[in-house]
């Protein structure tokens, strides 16, 4: 798997944890701890190439969490890691419920608001502590910064590739 079309990205390794190999991940997701039971993850950069690694540990570690991979043993071989991405092919991924998305299923998504006007695609998410922000890009290059909340998004309709949101296009 070279491309990242098969691979849906999970979150982004930051800095080495202690001297064994373990490294902290912060994850775009609200259950990491499910992917725990995933042999593999695959690592890379925004637009691929994907590599795989074996899964040795993943653990909550005060309020983030902390991974061990194969091959990565100390310190020196964690920071060599430092800002990649980890994500899975979509098959291997815990099934979503009807109310949940991985952020992958939402990049691309067109955004219109209840007055039918469209306000552009989701370009990406931003995970701001409090919840995450839809980065929403219109045709003309702006960006407007939509919060990822219930009172904001009326409906994900994937199969008609749009997201409704309750959003003004002034905003």
């Amino acid at each position: 798997m070279s491309g990242n079309g098969d691979i849906v990205v999970l979150g982004r390794l930051t800095d080495p944890y202690g001297v064994r190999g373990l490294i902290r991940l912060i994850p775009f997701g609200d259950d990491p701890l499910a992917w725990s039971g995933m042999p593999t993850l695959w690592l890379g950069k925004d637009g691929g190439p994907w590599r795989e690694v074996g899964l040795k540990a993943l653990k909550a570690h005060g309020e983030g969490l902390v991974l061990g991979l194969d091959g990565v043993s100390d310190r020196t071989a964690a920071e060599g890691l430092k800002g990649m991405l980890v994500g899975a092919p979509r098959e291997a991924l815990p099934a979503t419920a009807e109310d949940e998305f991985y952020w992958a299923d939402l990049v691309g998504l067109d955004v219109v608001n209840t007055a039918g006007e469209q306000l552009g695609k989701v370009a990406g998410l931003i995970e701001t502590g409090a919840n995450d922000v839809l980065r929403v890009v219109s045709a003309d290059a702006a960006e407007r910064l939509i919060p990822f909340v219930g009172a904001v998004v009326l409906a994900v309709e994937r199969e008609a590739g749009r997201i409704r949101v309750d959003w003004g296009s002034d905003w």
